[in-house]
């Protein structure tokens, strides 16, 4: 069998790995090993924070909601209630933006409701 060297792809790979951690602190950045240690630990914190990340988002919709119709005189609660037995199908997203940014088309969807 033929003798393979492989110092081009040895240099490869680890300047790949250097590469992606630029910008990392310390050692994570310049030494191989702790570089790769950090990517492998980045990749899975990024995976589960994609996850994560949609959760906090409905939860400031929520609060957004809320805070727009106690202004108006109504709880959350009531109004996402009404908005079903009505089947004005309208999503939290975009009562969130309707409630923050377009105020007097939120209300007048809370009169629908009431």
């Amino acid at each position: 069998m033929t003798r393979v060297k492989k110092g081009v792809h040895a240099l490869k790979r680890r300047r790949s790995i250097l590469k992606q951690t630029k910008g990392f602190r310390h050692g994570r950045s310049t030494k191989e090993r702790q570089a790769k240690e950090a990517l492998l630990h980045a990749g899975n914190y990024s995976f589960a924070h994609r996850k994560d990340k949609k959760g906090h988002n409905r939860t400031l919709w929520n609060i957004k909601i809320n805070a727009g119709s106690r202004e108006l005189g109504m709880s959350y609660s009531k109004l996402i209630g009404e908005l079903g037995k009505k089947k004005i199908m309208l999503n939290r997203k975009m009562l969130a933006d309707l409630a923050e940014n377009n105020p007097e088309s939120f209300s007048r969807v809370l009169a629908k409701v009431k």
